[in-house]
């Protein structure tokens, strides 16, 4: 029996790629809102929206997240408005006179309509109105810049608490892959001698002398083709591997899924040369097992 993988209660280090946060502030001066929404991706794929004025800032902007969440699919959004200053349009009073030009003309025409009726049909021109562009100042810079900080420790908070119940999850699995692995034993010993019985019981049927040093050179030749020793005991360092891994303080869910993909290689094998309908089971219940492991790795920072 190969022996069972333990491993040490710690503070889970594993980290969901699905998050949320959001904060608000409004007082007399500033209304800001900030909502992040993040999901799993094998990329940093961030959707930034935001009023023009914190357009400058998107570079920055990206570098924070970017630093805070390494990766994901992400949707922020950002809505500032100053109360104090307000960017009110202002008339564009050389179009405006451009138009009032123009309608003067077409007088005889139409008519000389009210000046109250003029002003009406200019108001719905193009371009009557502009907005000027103020700049951002480093003090409401300073101040989005602190909401979005505790936006994205909200969601930090988030993924760490999602990363405990996946790493609960993942360790009971593996761990059932490795009790799986160890059932084998029995089986493994009598397929061996059923192997053995039922080559000679053929031969038997045949009638026909047989060298009996010839025969058993060959049936060692076979049933070492179909010896799966060696693909338990590399199943079970990945186990090992599997689990130290998900001990390491850095972010490793593309790690893990390769270990895992190892750990398939060896399932699969052992199913193909098994040879046995009691170990074609354990070998069904460990795929079963490890394509949940698979599926909580897509969402593994």
């Amino acid at each position: 029996m190969l022996p069972c993988v333990t491993y040490k209660n710690k503070i889970s280090m594993i980290l969901s790629m699905t998050g949320f946060g959001k904060a608000n502030i409004e007082d007399e001066k500033h209304k800001i809102h900030i909502e992040l929404r993040s999901l799993n991706s094998k990329q940093f794929d961030l959707n930034f929206k935001t009023s023009g004025i914190l357009r400058e800032k998107e570079a920055e902007v990206r570098a924070m997240v970017g630093q805070a969440l390494k990766r994901g699919k992400i949707d922020l959004s950002i809505y500032y408005e100053n109360l104090e200053d307000p960017a009110i349009p202002t008339l564009n009073k050389e179009v405006i006179n451009r138009y009032r030009t123009q309608l003067d003309a077409l007088e005889q025409t139409i008519g000389n309509p009210s000046d109250d009726t003029l002003l009406a049909v200019i108001s719905r021109f193009p371009d009557v109105l502009r907005s000027e562009r103020r700049e951002l100042q480093e003090e409401e810079w300073m101040k989005i810049k602190a909401l979005l900080t505790t936006v994205l420790n909200d969601v930090d908070s988030f993924r760490h608490q999602e990363g405990k119940s996946m790493e609960t999850d993942i360790n009971h699995r593996v761990s059932q892959i490795d009790r799986l692995l160890n059932t084998m034993d029995p089986y493994e010993n009598q397929r061996i001698i059923n192997v053995r019985n039922r080559l000679k019981e053929r031969l038997a049927e045949l009638e026909q002398e047989v060298d009996s040093n010839r025969l058993e050179q060959e049936l060692i030749y076979y049933l070492e083709k179909l010896d799966i020793t060696e693909e338990r005991v590399r199943l079970q360092n990945h186990i090992r591997y599997f689990k130290e891994t998900l001990e390491s303080e850095e972010p490793a869910g593309k790690k893990l899924g390769f270990i895992v993909q190892e750990m398939g290689r060896e399932i699969n094998t052992i199913g193909s040369k098994a040879n046995d309908s009691d170990i074609q089971r354990i070998v069904v219940e460990m795929k079963d097992e490890l394509e949940k492991v698979r599926e909580q790795m897509l969402n593994i920072l």
